[in-house]
């Protein structure tokens, strides 16, 4: 969003310079001026889609000079920015066509807000209902954790959807390194401990960038920081993920605590992950038998068996009567790829892109989107084509 930036304090000129910039799609400031008059006299070329005004030094008798601006640009969105507002003032600017009015010194929770009403009003960033998914083991080393960060990267490079991946392990989580070399600036804990800066653009700027539309947010690696973790920090982490985000994948892990049980309940969807083994079953009929017991509808859980092999003993009809849930989706058993994508830290499909296990990842990217994944066309082609190598 291109920008005017009127004020002379350089160090509020740069503290919106950077805010302006942690935000997707950008807030530009293409030029500044020092004052009102001199944004009157000077108009720029071009006209700006924001104008933002510290209005902190105008006097009231420079309330003309607003109404001047407002008519030089008169398709920008203004905000003004003041330490003392002066009701005259005030009271122009709002005639001017002036809604948004931000008290000084700078809140950013409160910058971001209001940037988000003017994206939301100009067209620019329409309104998200983002999907939140949650993946809980129903027994340690099914394999939860693996899906579920490959899925968010194939949910992204594949559907073209921003996801936010949030590590939910209570400790010793590594959803990262699944999908990344990167360390984790902050973690889950640092935010729940900053949880009044909680908006679009701070959390992130706390992820782990797999891509450019997938983030994932690492677990709190430090034990003794969860207890500070509240179920109401989790209820403000997934209302902005919500808002900027197509899907928040959560990665539970396997215990069931005042923080994951918050994070299912707020799920669309739970995807319990198991193996075709009579341990994984009783295991997973002692989850489901709690989901039930917490009152959640029997749709909204879909099995998905990992590492499934055709032609054993068990079948899949054997496990759907003795849970009374139906399977959604089978995981091929492709020990050297998820091997070696953990291993690098690489996702699946970018490392081994024909290989069984990422072409289950893409069949399960259709079923959750909804959309055939063969329809985009070129991208699909270069990563499923025929002519390429796994």
């Amino acid at each position: 969003m291109r920008s005017l930036m009127i004020s002379k304090d350089s160090l509020l000129h740069a503290e919106i310079a950077a805010q302006g910039s942690a935000r997707m799609p950008a807030v530009q400031l293409v030029a500044s001026r020092d004052g009102l008059r001199d944004a009157v006299e000077r108009p720029l070329p071009e006209m700006p889609e924001l104008v933002v005004l510290d209005a902190s030094g105008v006097a009231a008798e420079e309330g003309e000079l607003l109404e001047r601006l407002s008519k030089q640009y008169p398709s920008a969105t203004f905000m003004l920015l003041t330490r003392d507002p002066q009701q005259d003032l005030l009271i122009r600017a709002m005639r001017a066509g002036m809604r948004e009015v931000l008290p000084l010194p700078l809140v950013h929770r409160a910058f971001h807000e209001a940037m988000d009403r003017i994206e939301v009003a100009a067209g620019l960033s329409p309104v998200r209902e983002g999907k939140v998914l949650a993946f809980i083991s129903c027994k340690g080393g099914s394999g939860a954790t693996f899906l579920s960060t490959n899925f968010g990267y194939a949910l992204a490079a594949l559907a073209d959807k921003k996801v936010l991946l949030i590590d939910l392990h209570g400790q010793f989580g590594d959803a990262t390194l699944y999908v990344s070399d990167q360390k984790p600036a902050m973690t889950l804990s640092d935010i729940c401990a900053q949880i009044s800066r909680m908006d679009g653009a701070f959390l992130a700027s706390c992820l782990v960038h797999v891509a450019s539309n997938f983030g994932v947010l690492a677990a709190a690696d430090d034990p003794n920081r969860t207890v500070d973790m509240k179920p109401e920090h989790m209820d403000a982490i997934l209302r902005v993920a919500r808002q900027h985000y197509d899907f928040v994948v959560l990665d539970v892990g396997r215990q069931i605590d005042a923080i994951s049980l918050r994070a299912l309940d707020q799920a669309d969807t739970i995807y319990p992950v198991l193996q075709l083994a009579l341990p994984d079953i009783r295991d997973g009929r002692r989850l489901l038998d709690i989901f039930r017991s917490l009152g959640y509808p029997n749709e909204r859980t879909c099995l998905i068996v990992n590492r499934y092999e055709k032609g054993g003993k068990l079948r899949l009809t054997d496990l759907e009567q003795a849970l009374g849930a139906d399977v959604l989706h089978t995981v091929p058993n492709d020990y050297l790829s998820a091997t070696d994508s953990v291993n690098q830290g690489i996702p699946v499909l970018q490392l081994s892109r024909s290989s069984a296990v990422a072409r289950s990842l893409a069949e399960l990217v259709e079923l959750v989107a909804a959309r055939r994944v063969a329809e985009s066309k070129g991208l699909f082609d270069r990563i499923f084509g025929r002519n390429e190598g796994g």
